[in-house]
C-alpha cells in the first residue's frame, strides 16, 4: 500500500507516530505537513496574520497545489488527511477522480467546532468526500453513520513512550499534589478555581492560566513538551483530567497517555472512561465537583503501596489492552486496507 498522510509534522502531532509506526509496519509512507507549512505562513509575522484574516491570502490555494504535485508524483492508493483545515474540498475531488481513496482522522468535533483551532468550512463542506471517517468519538460514529451514511470506525487516542523514558519516569521521587497539564478555558479554569477554593493543592501547567485563576492553592508553570512532559504526568501523585466542552462524554489524549506512564488519573465518569479501565483499579471517576474533590482529597491521601498498586495496574492495562500508538496504527491499517478490498 502507498499511503499519503496529510497533517502535522510538528512535534506534538500524533500524525508522526502513525507515520512511524505504518513504515515498521512495511507500508510505502509519505507524510505531506499541510497544517505546519500554513502555520509557518501565518506566525511569519503579523502582515500575514491581518492578510489571512482578511481573506486576502491565497496560502490554502498553495498548499493545496503543492500536495497535488506531490500525490501526482507519489501515486498514492490512500490520502488520509488528519483534520483537514488546509485542505480544500476541491482537492478531495480531485483525488476522487484519480480513484485514490480517502480517509479522515479528527482529534475534535467535526460538527461542532469550539474554538479556531477545532475545524473550519474546509472540515464541514469535505465530510461527504471521504470513504472512511475514522474518530475516537462514539457520538460522531454514530451521527456519520445515520445522518451522513459514511463508513466510519472508532480509532482512540494512545500513548507513546520509550522503556528508557518510562525508566527514567518512575525514579522520580513523588510530589504530593494534584496537576493539571493542558491550556485553560472559562471552564476549566471555574472548576480549577473551586477545587483549589475545596482545599486541593493544584499545579498547572500551560498557556496563559494566570488570566483564569489566582488562589494561593494552584500554583501555574509553563507548559511542558517532549521528555518534560512524561516526567511531568509520572511525577505527581494525582493527575486530572477536564474535558473539552465539544467532547464532553468520550475520552481525550489524557485519557491514555496518563495511564500510558503510570499515572494516577481523575477522570469524568464518561462511558469511554468506563470502557476502557476500571474504576478504583486503575483510574479514578468523578460525576460532579463535590465527587471530584472527595477522590482527589482519598488519592493524595493513600498509602504509598496502594498508589505504586494503582500507577502499576495502569501500565499494566495500557500494554495488555493495546493503548500504544504502535498498537492504534495497526488498528487504523486493518480499517483502511478494507475500504482497498
Amino acid at each position: 500500500m502507498k499511503l499519503f498522510i496529510v497533517g502535522s509534522d510538528k512535534v506534538y502531532a500524533i500524525e508522526n507516530f502513525y507515520v512511524k509506526y505504518l513504515r515498521e509496519a512495511g507500508v510505502d509512507v509519505f507524510h505531506f505537513p499541510a497544517q505546519s507549512y500554513f502555520y509557518d505562513f501565518y506566525h511569519w509575522n503579523v502582515s500575514h496574520k491581518i492578510i489571512f484574516k482578511l481573506g486576502l491570502s491565497g496560502i490554502f490555494k498553495q498548499i493545496n497545489n503543492r500536495l497535488k504535485e506531490e500525490a501526482t508524483r507519489f501515486a498514492p492508493d490512500v490520502i488520509w488527511v488528519f483534520k483537514g483545515m488546509e485542505i480544500l474540498p476541491a482537492t478531495l475531488q480531485w483525488a476522487k477522480k484519480r480513484g485514490i481513496k480517502l480517509v479522515n482522522f479528527n482529534g475534535d468535533n467535526p460538527f461542532l467546532f469550539s474554538g479556531k483551532g477545532s475545524g473550519n468550512k474546509n472540515v464541514s463542506r469535505s465530510i461527504r468526500f471521504f470513504d472512511l471517517h475514522l474518530t475516537y468519538n462514539t457520538e460522531v460514529q454514530k451521527e456519520m453513520e445515520e445522518t451522513w451514511q459514511i463508513l466510519t470506525g472508532i480509532l482512540p487516542f494512545g500513548f507513546n513512550i520509550e522503556d528508557a523514558l518510562f525508566e527514567k519516569c518512575c525514579q522520580q521521587t513523588e510530589i504530593v499534589k494534584a496537576c493539571f497539564l493542558g491550556n485553560p478555558d472559562n471552564y476549566r479554569g471555574t472548576f480549577l478555581q473551586e477545587l483549589a477554593g475545596r482545599g486541593v493543592q493544584i499545579d498547572l501547567y500551560g498557556n496563559n492560566w494566570d488570566r483564569f485563576v489566582s488562589h494561593p492553592n494552584i500554583q501555574v508553570f509553563q507548559p511542558v513538551y517532549g521528555d518534560d512532559f512524561w516526567l511531568t504526568l509520572r511525577r505527581y501523585r494525582l493527575q486530572l483530567n477536564i474535558m473539552r466542552p465539544h467532547n464532553p462524554n468520550t475520552h481525550n489524549m489524557r485519557s491514555f497517555e496518563i495511564p500510558g506512564v503510570g499515572g494516577i488519573q481523575l477522570a469524568p465518569a464518561t462511558n469511554d472512561h468506563q470502557l476502557y479501565f476500571e474504576p478504583g483499579v486503575d483510574i479514578y471517576l468523578y460525576q460532579d465537583l463535590d465527587d471530584c474533590v472527595s477522590a482527589a482529597k482519598k488519592i493524595l491521601a493513600l498509602p504509598q503501596n496502594e498508589a505504586d498498586a494503582i500507577r502499576q495496574n495502569a501500565r499494566d492495562r495500557s500494554l495488555r489492552c493495546g493503548y500504544s500508538y504502535r498498537d492504534r496504527a495497526t488498528q487504523a491499517l486493518r480499517q483502511i486496507e478494507h475500504i482497498l478490498g
